[in-house]
This record gives structure tokens, sequence and C-alpha cells, in this order.
């Protein structure tokens, strides 16, 4: 799939190659590749570390925690999201999917 060019750049699409470039590293030598090697549970706990302390931050106001906090959340979303072959454009495209559809409609169609 090509990509306009202010997408082909994108910083989620550089780190997401990263990723997938680093997942079957030695993991003493690569924390992405640590938590390949540890498994779902070590990346769902993070995912779940990393989205509590952006709630944290968010009740705090703070908006560098916020956003370094939403960085590491999304970070570890991307880690997920390579661990069962899926990437920044699946998610772009399920986001623009529901582009112009009420959320209380999307949310009654899931049902």
């Amino acid at each position: 799939m090509n990509k306009p060019a202010a997408l082909a750049d994108d910083a989620l699409d550089r780190v997401a190659a990263t990723i997938a470039a680093r997942r079957d590293a030695d993991p003493a030598s690569s924390y992405v590749a640590a938590l390949f090697a540890k498994g779902d549970d070590a990346i769902l706990k993070k995912i779940g570390e990393e989205a509590t302390e952006t709630v944290m931050a968010g009740k705090d106001g703070d908006r560098a925690r916020i956003v370094a906090e939403v960085a590491d959340l999304w970070f570890h979303c991307l880690v997920l999201l390579a661990r069962h072959g899926l990437g920044p454009d699946d998610i772009r495209r399920e986001l623009a999917r529901r582009e112009g559809v009420s959320g209380h409609a999307e949310k009654a169609a899931r049902r």
C-alpha cells in the first residue's frame, strides 16, 4: 500500500519498523526482544502499567508527563500490534472506518 509522503515518514511507522526489526534480536541486547521473549503476559502487563500512569498524569494535569506517558503507552501498544502481525495502518484503517460515525452508534453496532 502506497502512502502519501506525509505518512511515509510517520514516527509511528518508524517505531513500528524498529520494533519489527528487533523482535527476534537477543533479549539481552534489546528491550523489545526481551518483551517478546517473555510473551503476551509481559506485553499486556506493560500496557496496563502505562495506561495507569497515563491516567495518573491526566489527573495531575501535567502536560509534559501526559505526553510522555501516552508515548510509553503507544509504544507498548505497537509492541502488542507487532506480536499479532498488525501495525499502525491497521489502526488507521479502523479509525477511518469509524470516522463520521456517532460514538454511540459505533458502540451499539459492536453488540
